[in-house]
């Protein structure tokens, strides 16, 4: 019995070591070598053009690798607008389109080879790069999903409402923790919100017309004034999340947050805790450079979320569509 359980282990470890070695640095040397160049190379030519693209990108990152794993699935479109893509916290992602283009340039290099899920986590990294942002290391060999369920989206991608608790439950379904939680949502420094998001926090928090205390009460005014003033335009003005500061990935967020600025609810609620409070103030006393390192840690480990590797899934012709 005894050896029989630890030749069942060893199988297991072996099945859970190849499915880990197939993503790896490089994977598309030899079948499509100058894949990762081309995406390089069109990242430098048009990020200039639309550099807010940057954050609209690792924000598309975010939101696949959070419904069924970094697979793609969320490019993916439905006759019957039922895919992720449908879903609320996805109405508002932008990037599609330079995401198709790549991937028609890859296409033409090397037919069938490198997955969609690839190329939306090579170019989210590129573009943060090319705009001034921290470099990680992006292991290839995922493949892409063919399922995309407007549903999933809706329950497992983080809302701008979300409490400390809910934020916590959902990374931890990712196998992410507290402190990937901090680091992550400093991509925020570069992020912009539309002022629907925050409406609740400006003008009925508890449905009594009031604001969400938590905010600091200048920083509300002053939106309320300047940016959030047209109730019938709160789903097209958009506003800084990091103000001042919008173009440069750095610290500043943090020091909004800390001051009571964060712009939602789950910017707010990073201080409704300890660990990630304290790990705010850690960042906050250390170096750019340290802050880059940890981040890179971290969207490279979520990067790495319930992938598909070897023979399961597909490599898409279109991003848009599985192949039929």
């Amino acid at each position: 019995m005894g050896s029989h359980f630890r030749f069942l282990s060893l199988c297991l470890l072996a099945l859970v070591a190849s499915t880990h070695a197939q993503l790896q640095l490089g994977f598309y040397a030899k079948s499509c070598p100058k894949a990762e160049k081309i995406i390089l190379k069109f990242v430098h030519e048009h990020i200039h053009n639309a550099p807010s693209l940057a954050a609209a990108l690792i924000r598309m990152h975010f939101h696949d690798c959070f419904v069924r794993g970094c697979d793609g699935s969320v490019l993916l479109n439905s006759t019957t607008n039922q895919a992720e893509k449908d879903a609320p916290p996805n109405l508002t992602v932008r990037g599609f389109d330079f995401i198709d283009r790549i991937k028609s340039l890859v296409e033409a290099e090397c037919p069938g080879v490198v997955s969609c899920a690839d190329i939306l986590t090579l170019t989210a990294r590129d573009t943060i790069v090319a705009t001034g942002g921290p470099f990680w290391k992006v292991p290839t060999g995922r493949r892409d999903g063919v399922v995309s369920i407007l549903e999933e989206a809706r329950n497992n991608i983080p809302a701008p409402f979300d409490n400390i608790t809910t934020l916590q439950t959902l990374f931890d379904n990712q196998g992410l923790d507290l402190k990937d939680l901090v680091l992550l949502s400093g991509a925020h420094t570069i992020g912009v919100a539309h002022c629907s998001s925050l409406s609740n926090r400006l003008f009925n928090f508890t449905g009594k017309g009031d604001q969400d205390p938590s905010l600091d009460s200048e920083y509300a005014e002053n939106l309320k004034t300047f940016k959030c003033n047209d109730i019938n335009k709160l789903n097209t003005t958009k506003i800084e999340m990091d103000p001042g500061s919008r173009k440069t990935f750095d610290l500043d967020y943090y020091r909004q947050v800390i001051k009571r600025r964060g712009l939602f609810e789950s910017d707010a609620a990073l201080l409704n805790n300890e660990v990630t409070k304290s790990q705010i103030i850690e960042l906050l006393q250390g170096s750019i450079e340290n802050f880059f390192a940890e981040f890179a840690d971290s969207i490279e480990k979520m990067g790495r979320i319930k992938v598909k590797t070897g023979t399961e899934g597909e490599i898409r012709k279109h991003c848009a569509f599985v192949n039929s």
